[in-house]
C-alpha cells in the first residue's frame, strides 16, 4: 500500500508523464476512470446541497474554517493554531472541530470521538470513490488533533474530534455552553476588555473553526480561508485519485482569504503564477506564510528544549511522513549539517517495526560512511502519531523539530493585518446574519 501511495503522489505532481515508470503508467487508466467517477459523484453532492435536499447545519456561533484543495502540507494545522490563538488574544474561546484523533488519551479529544460514528453523507462514501479519497487525501491520521492538544493545553480552547462535527460541536456546547454573539458586538466588547488587562473568565464557547473544512459542506461557515502549498500548488490539476485536486479550481469561488505557505521557499516568479491563477478565479487577499523553526527536544526527554544549531556540522537523518517533506528537509539544510539524508514516507503513515529497522539500517550505513553517529531528525506530527515507537532507535539521538507559522510581511499583508482582516470579515458575516 505505501509503494502504492508514493506512486499516486509521483504521478499527481509529474511535470512529464512520459517519464513514468512502467508500474506508474499501468495504474494512470484505474486512476483516471476513479477519478472521473469521483468527478462525478462530487458534482452531484453539490448538486444536491444547493436544491436543498441536503441540509446545511448552523451552528450557534461563528465558524471558520480552514481547507485546501489539494491533499496534505497546505499549512491548515498552524493556520488553525494561529486563528485559534488570535481569537483567544481577543477574549473569545475557540473550539477547533477536527475530523480523526485515534489513540488519543486527553479528556477533550476523546469527548467528540464517539460521534465519528454518526450519520455520514451516503452519497460520498460509494466504495471506490471513499477508498480513492481516503488513501490519497491522507485522512485518518490524528497526529494534527494531538498536536494541537499539547500546543494549546491549559488554555481557553476546546478540541472536539469527530467525523460527525455538527454532533461534536453540540457535545461540547452542552457541557459548556456557548456564547451567541451575532449580531453583537462581541469583537469590541472583548477587545477593550483585552486593553484593559482582563482575561477569559468563561468557559462558553465563542467561535468555533473547522479543521479541513473546505469539503465539509453540511456545515455552514462564515469565513472560508483556503490554504495553498507554494511548492506543489496544483500538481497536474487532475481530480483524486489522478491528481491531487479535491474539487476543481473554480472551487475558490467560495473562499474568502487565500494563504500561500512555504512561499519562503518559493521563486518570486512561481509565487505571481499562483496568485494570477487564483486571481482569475476570485479577487481574494492573498497572504504568504512560512514555518519558522524553533527548537528541537529529544523524544526521550520532552521537557528539554535543545538549541536549532544542535545539529550544526552533524550527519543528520530526515524522517518524515507528512504532506510536504521537501519543505521539511529544506529547512533543515539551512540549519548548517555537514550531511542531509532523507526517509519519506506517505502523509499520515503510521511507523511499523519494519520501518524502524529500514532507518536503523540506513543510520548504520551513514554511521559508517562518516565516522560518528548519525542524528534522526522528525516533525511534530511524526512524533505525535506515535511517540513510543521512534524510541527504538536508541542509541542513535532522535529530536523533534518544533516549529512556528510565521506571516512573511508582502505587499502590505503582515501578521496584524490577517489579524483585522479576520475581525472585520467576521463582523461583516455576522452582522448580517440570520
Amino acid at each position: 500500500m505505501e509503494k502504492l501511495k508514493r506512486a499516486v503522489t509521483e504521478i499527481a505532481y509529474a511535470r512529464d508523464q512520459a517519464k513514468l515508470s512502467g508500474f506508474h503508467r499501468s495504474i494512470v487508466p484505474f486512476l483516471s476512470l476513479a477519478s472521473s467517477l469521483y468527478g462525478v459523484v462530487l458534482s452531484f453532492r453539490r448538486s444536491l446541497y444547493r436544491s436543498g435536499f441536503f441540509s446545511r447545519h448552523r451552528l450557534p456561533v461563528p465558524v471558520i474554517s480552514v481547507g485546501n484543495l489539494t491533499w496534505g502540507g497546505n499549512g491548515k494545522t498552524p493556520m488553525v493554531e494561529f486563528i485559534a490563538r488570535c481569537l483567544s488574544d481577543y477574549g473569545i474561546s475557540p473550539l477547533i472541530l477536527t475530523r480523526f484523533g485515534l489513540g488519543s488519551s486527553t479528556s477533550e479529544v476523546n469527548l467528540g470521538w464517539f460521534s465519528a460514528f454518526g450519520r455520514v453523507d451516503q452519497v460520498s462514501t460509494i466504495g471506490l470513490i471513499l477508498a480513492a479519497f481516503y488513501f490519497a487525501s491522507g485522512y485518518a491520521g490524528g497526529d494534527e488533533a494531538k498536536m494541537l492538544q499539547r500546543h494549546l493545553l491549559g488554555g481557553p480552547v476546546k478540541v472536539g474530534v469527530g467525523a460527525n462535527r455538527i454532533a461534536t460541536a453540540n457535545l461540547f456546547f452542552e457541557k459548556y455552553g456557548y456564547v451567541d454573539c451575532r449580531g453583537s458586538k462581541l469583537f469590541e466588547r472583548t477587545y477593550l476588555d483585552q486593553k484593559v488587562g482582563s482575561h477569559i473568565s468563561s468557559e462558553k464557547i465563542g467561535a468555533a473553526i473547522l479543521d479541513d473544512g473546505m469539503q465539509h459542506w453540511s456545515l455552514c461557515r462564515d469565513l472560508e480561508i483556503v490554504m495553498i502549498n507554494g511548492l506543489m500548488p496544483w500538481g497536474n490539476c487532475k481530480l483524486l485519485p489522478l491528481g491531487p485536486l479535491r474539487e476543481p479550481l473554480m472551487a475558490l469561488k467560495r473562499a474568502d482569504v487565500a494563504v500561500l505557505h512555504h512561499a519562503d521557499l518559493v521563486l518570486e516568479q512561481k509565487l505571481k503564477d499562483i496568485e494570477l491563477v487564483i486571481q482569475e478565479i476570485k479577487s481574494l487577499p492573498i497572504f504568504y506564510t512560512r514555518m519558522a523553526p524553533s527548537y528541537f527536544f529529544e523524544v526521550r526527554n520532552i521537557n528539554t528544549k535543545m538549541h536549532l544549531g544542535a545539529v550544526h556540522n552533524a550527519v543528520v537523518l530526515c524522517v518524515s511522513a507528512i504532506g510536504s517533506s521537501d519543505a521539511f528537509v529544506q529547512r533543515m539544510e539551512k540549519m548548517g549539517p555537514i550531511y542531509v539524508d532523507r526517509f519519506d514516507f506517505s502523509d499520515h503513515h503510521s511507523f511499523q517495526t519494519k520501518d524502524m529497522h529500514m532507518m536503523r539500517e540506513r543510520l548504520r550505513q551513514l554511521e559508517d560512511k562518516f565516522g560518528y553517529k548519525p542524528i534522526v531528525i522528525v516533525t511534530e506530527k511524526d512524533y505525535d502519531r506515535d511517540p513510543q515507537i521512534l524510541k527504538h532507535l536508541h542509541p542513535f539521538q532522535v529530536l523533534v523539530l518544533c516549529s512556528e507559522m510565521q506571516i512573511i510581511p508582502h505587499k502590505g499583508c503582515n501578521k496584524d493585518h490577517l489579524k483585522l482582516l479576520l475581525r472585520e470579515l467576521l463582523e461583516v458575516k455576522l452582522s448580517g446574519a440570520d
